[in-house]
């Protein structure tokens, strides 16, 4: 952003459309001498359709000059220009995450329960042990808080409950999150605080009770809000909140780079302290930021649209718009019972119809693309009948509404996305990291869910969302799992649903552009695009499909800087 902007300020910078264009009609028309690297003897594969494999390329001014032979592009070196031997090594196009929670405070600064990037076991005895050494150093009465914790990679074979929450402390409230942010276990304290009861009832979410039909300590969505204004959080200056913040979003760029992500849709963190992580030149990715709430009220009032910002910085789809539940807590809105569930259970509807068409005409009118979470059949309907009340209410070309998740369809819901051009952005990860959870819904219904094949057959631009923290953002790992379906414990799951490899790329790269309006300046290894590349030690078509989430990565390259180097 502009040096010494304030928090009120944006981004001056727009017009992301004509860029691409404008740079090669004027930059490219200086002499070779102007080129900074040359990258030779590589397996590129550029996902430009007009010319998929390459040997080398030049880079000129953060932006791709041209693609071709390595004796070709060669020729166009300068006395200052750099040479990179690749050395046979394959190069893809940089890897772009189109829904993604980067809150690096909580990895910094909280309680973490398990590996937030990698598959990690633990017991519960361990995690009372972690926060057992929290609330020793925290006072009464305060929070003490943990993250990232999967139920279903503890090896006690079951989940926390209040009981396990009182061993770490009678006097301190405490809450332990599921990393797929639905649903929350709280000790006895916590529930006394709020005032829940066994009678305690609240419309999108529910608090859960034991087989003799006591609390036991689960609470999901909605239902969380009574903890609202309960106990003392531990506060910190405004100077010491924005060190600890600019730390926090640094640490999660470099996270980032070093998976090869260089462009992610931010959606949460706060937009102040990315623009001053820029101007410390900490930013590594470029940024769609995703508004909610008090800064997308602002965005309406003062008019400012999706699009409006520069190459590192923009103002992106809204944030999701939550209108069911999760997929990994099992939580999310189906039309038929889950399975194996008594009483029978379908799920959170967190919205109501009404509530949601008019939450949609206000964004849609203000030049805003439209963003819901929407995980069930039941709310994927919900949100297509909203966008396309908004699309008739108010004719908009290429509006390109967004559904976060989007995972169990149907042929009706297929035929209505592709109507209306809906953009999907599908868990990643979740088919290798989540593959014990698969169980809970069944084969049958696992081959209509995080459907790449179905979409990609239908047209359907569908991108890469992981939901980190929820889900690991590593882009190798989702890879792998939309192309075997294979879970870390070695199942199969939804095999209906496999795509190719070249297929896997294109999603997680050109499609996510397109997921943002930016198809046009980066997703591909394209002359006048923006120079976003990934280095891969080995070639991800011809290793073991099931260990290509195992490829070093090399360098990640964001506008023709290395920012990372393994």
């Amino acid at each position: 952003m502009m040096q010494g902007q304030h928090r009120r300020g944006f981004i001056k910078a727009a017009g992301l459309g004509a860029a691409g264009a404008a740079f090669a009609g004027s930059a490219f028309a200086a002499g070779p001498d102007d080129i900074d690297l040359i990258v030779v003897n590589a397996k590129v594969f550029t996902v430009d359709e007009s010319q998929p494999r390459a040997q080398a390329f030049a880079v000129k001014q953060g932006r791709f000059y041209a693609v071709g032979a390595s004796d070709e592009i060669r020729g166009l070196a300068g006395k200052k220009t750099q040479i990179y031997d690749a050395k046979g090594m394959t190069i893809v196009p940089g890897f772009i995450d189109t829904h993604n929670h980067p809150r690096g405070g909580r990895i910094l600064y909280d309680v973490v329960i398990q590996n937030p990037f990698e598959v990690e076991f633990t017991t519960i005895d361990v995690i009372i042990g972690k926060l057992r050494t929290r609330a020793a150093q925290t006072p009464p009465d305060y929070w003490v808080q943990g993250y990232f914790y999967d139920d279903v990679k503890v090896k006690d074979g079951r989940e926390l409950n209040r009981h396990d929450l009182d061993k770490v402390s009678t006097t301190h409230p405490v809450i332990v999150t599921h990393r797929g942010g639905h649903t929350s276990y709280y000790n006895t304290k916590a529930l006394e605080m709020a005032g829940v009861t066994k009678a305690t009832t609240r419309f999108g979410g529910t608090f859960d009770k034991d087989s003799s039909g006591e609390l036991n300590g689960r609470v999901t969505d909605k239902a969380r809000d009574v903890f609202n204004g309960v106990g003392k959080m531990v506060t910190y200056t405004p100077a010491e909140t924005e060190t600890r913040e600019r730390d926090a979003a640094a640490f999660m760029s470099k996270q980032f780079v070093k998976y090869g992500l260089t462009g992610v849709h931010h959606s949460s963190g706060d937009f102040f302290t990315l623009q001053q992580v820029r101007e410390n030149g900490d930013l590594l990715h470029r940024v769609s930021y995703e508004a909610t709430d008090q800064f997308l009220d602002a965005m309406i009032a003062q008019g400012l649209r999706t699009g409006f910002g520069d190459e590192w910085i923009r103002l992106g789809a809204t944030s999701e718009h939550t209108v069911d539940d999760s997929f990994s807590e099992r939580t999310m809105a189906l039309s038929t019972p889950y399975p194996g569930v008594t009483p029978p259970y379908k799920g959170n509807v967190t919205e109501t119809q009404a509530t949601l068409d008019a939450w949609c005409l206000k964004v849609h009118r203000a030049g805003i693309q439209m963003n819901c979470h929407a995980n069930g059949d039941v709310a994927i309907d919900m949100t297509l009948t909203a966008y396309e009340r908004a699309l008739k209410a108010f004719p908009v070309a290429d509006a390109r509404p967004k559904i976060t998740h989007c995972s169990l369809i149907n042929d009706d819901l297929i035929a209505r996305m592709k109507a209306i051009n809906a953009v999907p952005a599908l868990f990643t990860t979740y088919a290798y990291y989540n593959g014990d959870k698969f169980h809970f819904y069944g084969q049958d219904m696992m081959n209509h869910m995080m459907a790449y094949r179905t979409m990609i057959d239908a047209g359907i631009h569908v991108a890469a969302g992981s939901d980190f923290g929820p889900g690991p953002c590593a882009p190798l790992m989702a890879l792998q799992g939309m192309v075997t379906r294979r879970g870390w414990n070695n199942e199969v799951w939804g095999p209906a649903q496999r795509i190719t490899m070249d297929e896997a790329i294109k999603v997680h790269t050109l499609n996510s552009a397109y997921n943002s309006h930016e198809e046009g300046i980066k997703g591909s290894i394209t002359t006048g695009k923006l120079a976003d590349f990934v280095v891969l030690a080995d070639d991800p078509h011809t290793v073991d499909p099931d260990k290509v989430k195992d490829i070093q990565i090399v360098q990640t390259v964001t506008g023709g800087r290395v920012v990372y180097a393994a």
